[in-house]
């Protein structure tokens, strides 16, 4: 992109990134490691270029973009009001303001956000789901006869593996019963219980509006997971970098996968997001097991973007640097805003 822009990127006021990293620790980079690789990146592309910190209200996005007048908001908001659902507010609230912005549109947020629903669609359209439950708060906990054991108990509305420890992985009613009331009464949510599949981790990064592209196939790969521990991506694997060190915990493009099997992953990433109506940028996270089977686990709109992510990682390794990354996503958004 060889026009100069002004770009308003949307985020957590806890995020807001220093303008130096003079003297800043990688642990507390960690934080806001997006945020600040978003808008020094873009600085470094010659747009102008505005954070700003929103989460309580609305009025804030209005106001700026009626001041400052930007071309494009680069929307890096997770949540808002502390709701993860609400994302998809946010970005119907900038439709409803007619202008551009970087991301999912808020249909594909809410299709994707709702994990049980997106499940039962592709479900319908014969793309291999694990079977699963949810149990809402409040309800009596009772395992359906269709489901047995091993099962994964996750919160139905957080992600970022938020609330996924070893003990979410149960195999007897008793600890289905401990994890569902721990998501309940800890993380606050609904819960989702899934047939665990066991095998390989895969994230697959895609971008595009109607034209979808797909990035080469990453896998998180657990390293050392200690005697009993089962392979499976908790929060620690995610986000504890003294954790991921010790484990050996790495990530990284997925090997020993035919080609033909490449292809069918990626003809199901294409399905999986006009399915779910997903566009922007997305990350499909599978379970691959044994047996060559890709299980859908989730859909990932607005995934984190990071330069050292897996999204930015597998880009560089298809010959797309992290600048030029960056500004296909701004044009991905402009141009959705412009056919509408």
């Amino acid at each position: 992109m060889k026009k100069k822009l002004r770009v308003l990127v949307l985020m957590h006021p806890d995020f807001l990134p220093p303008d130096s990293l003079k003297g800043v620790s990688e642990k507390e980079k960690h934080v806001w490691k997006t945020e600040y690789d978003v808008v020094s990146t873009l600085r470094g592309s010659g747009h102008e270029v505005l954070p700003l910190g929103v989460q309580h209200e609305l009025k804030p996005i209005r106001d700026t973009i009626e001041e400052w007048k930007p071309d494009v908001v680069f929307n890096l908001l997770e949540q808002f009001h502390g709701e993860t659902a609400y994302d998809q507010n946010v970005a119907s609230y900038l439709e409803l303001m007619r202008i551009p912005y970087t991301g999912c549109n808020s249909r594909g947020l809410m299709l994707a956000r709702g994990k049980a629903l997106s499940k039962k669609l592709l479900s319908y359209h014969r793309i291999p789901t694990p079977a699963f439950a949810v149990f809402p708060i409040g309800r009596k906990i009772r395992r359906p006869a269709r489901l047995g054991f091993p099962l994964i108990v996750k919160s139905l509305t957080e992600d970022s593996s938020v609330g996924i420890a070893q003990a979410s992985l149960v195999d007897n009613d008793e600890k289905l019963a401990e994890r569902v009331t721990f998501i309940h009464q800890r993380v606050g949510t609904d819960a989702i219980v899934e047939q665990f599949i066991d095998g390989r981790e895969l994230y697959v990064g895609v971008f595009g509006n109607d034209r979808l592209r797909v990035l080469p196939i990453w896998e998180l790969e657990f390293g050392d997971t200690g005697g009993a521990r089962r392979r499976i991506a908790t929060e620690r694997v995610k986000h504890d970098i003294d954790y991921q060190e010790r484990r050996g915990i790495l990530q990284g493009a997925a090997r020993d996968i035919s080609p033909e099997l490449r292809t069918r992953i990626r003809q199901t990433v294409k399905r999986i997001c006009r399915t779910l109506e997903l566009d922007g940028y997305v990350r499909i996270d599978f379970r691959l097991t044994a047996e060559g089977v890709p299980y859908f686990l989730e859909a990932n709109p607005n995934p984190e973007i990071a330069r050292e992510e897996e999204f930015a990682s597998s880009a560089a390794h298809d010959g797309i640097d992290y600048a030029t990354l960056l500004n296909k996503i701004v044009a991905l958004g402009i141009r959705r805003a412009h056919s509408a």
